[in-house]
């Protein structure tokens, strides 16, 4: 199995100018630019893990035959490093991305990476790009994405033997670029997003492929994102196309639908029920139906919506639409949403106490 120290490193011959970088720093987008490196690993099962490197961004050699490519086996993690004022670069609660790195992988019939060699692998990468690390400023990180892909030249139906893990790294800015905006949401009445036994809990690209054809429909009906409803009745919010949703009531109660086996279980998802808890108010998973969140918006019972997410951060809701109708949920960020939105990032970027421990130290 691979060691830090066995990470061999190549380094560009092409890096970005330092102008060019800082161009690109200066507003980044999301998932636009990339660093100049980035890490890989090889795995068999006679060897484990093996060939750890940093080496230059760039193509993979991909077979046409190669399994990836027929049967989807594949898995993602994603993940930020942020820039603290004393010019630190943290990373924020990366084991439990690890320990659901390994649930996915375990779920899609792909190998154990262990959490050490899986944080020995982000450390190698922002090390090495650490210029790629954006001021705090405008909300800015470098993203992140772990990657593991079934990279056997193969036809067959069976766990490839043969797999690539990878790390590549994107400078962001803020994921939508309107600032703290409510977004609009189209509710997927036809489509669903997994089913119970499938793969929902997995951070697998087959889950966001098939939400792709609910999204495209939210953006023809004028909406920002898709939320879907629970595969067996149509009837119970799950998330959304890429991140957690909650609701906020008079009473003070913060509620998320609880995981079933085909949400994702979110890493902001789970810092925002704790921190939550921590501000004094009451968080809660439960089931939560359309009709629920229909008449509680109405009756005033439920005074905010957010989704959350790495990406996303909390993002305020304003508006569910559906066909042949739609409810307005708030035009602007509520009081709640702003709180916890501001102390998650606070503990991100190092301006308050990180009580839980949740930071990680890359440089």
């Amino acid at each position: 199995m691979a060691k830090p120290t066995d990470f061999a490193i190549e380094r560009t011959a092409s890096a970005v100018s330092a102008q060019r970088r800082a161009d690109i720093l200066g507003d980044p987008g999301f998932g636009r630019y990339f660093t100049d490196h980035m890490c890989v690993m090889e795995w068999t099962p006679e060897k484990g893990w093996y060939a750890a490197r940093i080496k230059p961004y760039g193509p993979f050699s991909v077979d046409p035959a190669s399994s990836v490519l027929h049967y989807a086996q594949e898995i993602f993690e994603g993940l930020k490093a942020y820039r603290h004022a004393d010019g630190s670069v943290w990373t924020f609660r990366p084991e439990v991305n690890a320990a659901r790195f390994q649930q996915s992988a375990a779920r899609m019939a792909l190998p154990h990476l262990p959490e050490d060699l899986f944080l020995q692998a982000i450390e190698a990468l922002v090390r090495t790009d650490s210029d790629w690390v954006p001021e705090g400023g405008g909300e800015r990180s470098l993203y992140l994405r772990p990657f593991m892909f079934a990279s056997e030249v193969f036809l067959g139906v069976r766990p490839s033997k043969h797999v690539t893990f990878a790390v590549i790294a994107s400078p962001a800015g803020p994921y939508f670029p309107g600032g703290l905006e409510p977004v609009s949401i189209w509710l997927s009445e036809e489509f669903t997003r997994a089913a119970p036994g499938g793969t929902g809990a997995a951070k697998c690209g087959g889950n966001y492929a098939a939400s792709l054809i609910a999204q495209a429909e939210a953006i023809d009906n004028g909406c920002d994102q898709v939320v879907f409803l629970d595969a067996a009745n149509k009837h119970d919010i799950e998330e959304l196309g890429g991140m957690n949703i909650f609701f906020v009531h008079g009473d003070g109660t913060i509620v998320t639908p609880r995981l079933n086996g085909s949400i994702l279980e979110g890493v902001t998802r789970a810092s925002v029920l704790a921190l939550a808890e921590e501000l004094g108010y009451r968080a809660e998973e439960r089931s939560v139906s359309i009709e629920q969140w229909r008449e509680g918006v109405v009756s005033g019972d439920i005074e905010e919506v957010f989704a959350c997410g790495t990406a996303a951060v909390v993002t305020p809701v304003g508006l569910l639409k559906w066909r042949g109708g739609q409810l307005s949920c708030g035009d602007e960020s509520g009081k709640v949403t702003t709180t916890i939105r501001e102390r998650l990032l606070d503990v991100q970027y190092g301006r308050v106490d990180d009580a839980h421990g949740w930071l990680h130290r890359l440089v």
